[in-house]
């Protein structure tokens, strides 16, 4: 085997050994959203630090105020496990997402982990605000 060979079948092993750790992953779903933050429905999203659930994404989308300009899109597909179809939920303390079927918690912040088995953050969905108008895309 010629050098050439040898260097595309190392690169061809170590690409596909990448794959097989991505393959826990949620579905990937086109998501388009647009919401007025001062219809009834979102009206948590008028101020910093609150929450709302919405439909979309693959089993729901939370969709939380960080500041004044900017929001975060959190798909409630649960990464651990993702052929179980759970969906997170937003704990008592409007601080933690928890996935009740391995109790893995992530911050509403962005989606990191805090803990659990899960290996994967929360998938997020773009956003952009022109006030009174968020839009969440993917």
């Amino acid at each position: 085997m010629s050098r050439f060979g040898f260097i595309c079948l190392v690169i061809l092993i170590i690409n596909s050994g990448c794959r097989d750790r991505n393959t826990n992953r949620v579905p990937d779903v086109p998501v388009n959203i647009a919401i007025n933050i001062y219809q009834p429905d979102f009206f948590n999203l008028t101020v910093p630090s609150g929450w709302v659930y919405i439909t979309g994404g693959s089993r729901g989308i939370i969709v939380y105020r960080k500041s004044t300009t900017e929001f975060v899109a959190l798909e409630r597909h649960s990464p651990f496990q993702p052929e179980d179809n759970c969906a997170v939920a937003v704990d008592a303390d409007n601080i933690i997402v928890s996935d009740p079927c391995s109790d893995s918690q992530w911050l509403i912040t962005d989606g990191t982990i805090i803990q659990g088995p899960t290996a994967f953050a929360l998938e997020t969905y773009q956003t952009s605000f022109s006030d009174p108008i968020l839009y969440i895309t993917n």
